[in-house]
């Protein structure tokens, strides 16, 4: 098939034909295929320019109207929603054309990216020039091409970050987000796991605008908001079973769509929309915990890590009173960094092993009579008085935090 030849090509998800003569006119200062692409891959609109360079990839991107969901590919759509100007990305496979690619933006707001086969001679600064004017056009197109569902989902979404960060009364939340008197809400949050990409660039926009795209999918009365480092989604109406399949499902596609791990975090139920500053606490402990965590499962309620989150909680206390750290505590970790000894080490092994010395020296590999020493000794030097329970727990906390 010689998509060159295509005399009137289709109008793909809404796009207005401004779109294909917009790539059409690229193309032809070019001299290669042009593409138009949203923030989830799928073909837009392509040129159809006679005589126009084009090679396999972008035949198959046209015919699948998206590009191949691979990680090479990936990468490259993410060097170029980051750069500024037009890019140059790599080939990929034997037979791939050059490439050159911009992104498409709205000021700050990321929409796109439109990428041209470059001629046989190159795009050269006319070429570059036409990419860039092309971003800019694509742009108004596809803001105004946006859909009045859209703008609701968009109040919805502001709707919610209000309730979230506790503005407006219960009743005026009901009302802005269409929830009946008495809901059964459930909140869920999502943020990239353990070495996935910063939610403060491009890729956060496009997480929360593929969130938003997939929940309006799956549930229609979901409304999703980002807020700071994490994408919320309240749920009317679905039961803590319910919540957690659906959350399951959006972290898959999800995952899959934007090539990175994701962590999803499920509140407990509440009937009262006054409750969403508490939910979005409960699952921002949550996250804290699941995303450090690249062993952590991908959807967690509070019951699955209630005792890392309270740890967390015990960690900021010392973090912001440093007058409740026990200074026996405090001595004896300096005296082992100065002096190289294992009384902190002694200490936590003998508490970890509920005062089992024998388990706690084997664990140390050291003789039961040394542990004992140290023990003593830790006494003698630190005033830590281990035979007080008290003593024991405050000092369990203080030690297993500062690992």
């Amino acid at each position: 098939m010689d998509l060159s030849d295509t005399p009137n090509p289709p109008d793909l998800g809404g796009t207005s034909e401004e779109l294909f003569a917009l790539a059409n006119a690229v193309a032809a200062v070019i001299g290669g295929s042009v593409a138009i692409e949203d923030l989830d891959h799928r073909v837009l609109a392509y040129s159809s320019v006679p005589g126009q360079r084009i090679d396999a990839l972008r035949r198959r991107g046209i015919l699948d109207r998206r590009v191949p969901d691979e990680p090479a590919p990936q990468r490259q759509y993410r060097d170029v929603l980051a750069a500024p100007g037009v890019v140059r990305p790599p080939q990929l496979a034997p037979g791939e054309l050059p490439r050159a690619a911009a992104a498409i933006r709205a000021g700050e707001l990321p929409l796109g990216t439109i990428w041209a086969i470059e001629g046989d001679s190159g795009a050269g600064t006319a070429g570059d020039r036409a990419l860039l004017d092309g971003a800019r056009l694509a742009a108004l197109h596809m803001l105004r091409r946006r859909s009045s569902a859209e703008l609701g989902l968009r109040a919805r979404e502001e709707a919610l970050r209000a309730a979230l960060c506790g503005d407006g009364s219960a009743q005026e939340i009901r009302f802005r987000l269409g929830l009946p008197e008495r809901p059964r809400l459930t909140l869920l949050g999502c943020a990239p796991a353990a070495g996935g990409f910063d939610l403060t660039g491009p890729e956060a926009v496009r997480l929360g605008a593929a969130a938003a795209r997939h929940w309006s999918a799956v549930h229609g009365e979901a409304a999703v908001a980002t807020v700071g480092r994490t994408v919320y989604v309240l749920l009317p109406g679905a039961g803590p079973d319910e919540a957690r399949r659906l959350a399951g499902q959006a972290v898959a596609a999800l995952g899959r769509t934007l090539d990175t791990a994701l962590r999803t975090a499920v509140s407990r139920p509440a009937d009262d929309p006054a409750e969403l500053p508490a939910l979005r606490a409960e699952v921002d402990d949550i996250l804290r915990v699941t995303t450090a965590d690249a062993d952590a499962p991908e959807v967690a309620a509070l019951t699955d890590v209630h005792a890392r989150v309270l740890l967390l909680h015990c960690a900021d206390a010392l973090e912001r009173h440093p007058r409740l750290r026990h200074p026996g505590i405090e001595a004896m970790r300096a005296h082992d960094r100065t002096r190289r000894t294992a009384y902190s080490a002694s200490v936590v092994a003998w508490l970890d092993a509920a005062g089992n010395v024998g388990e706690a020296a084997q664990r140390l590999t050291v003789h039961p009579n040394t542990l004992k020493y140290r023990l003593r000794r830790a006494h003698e030097l630190f005033g830590i008085d281990l035979g007080h329970p008290d003593v024991r727990l405050s000092c369990w906390l203080q030690l297993r935090l500062a690992d």
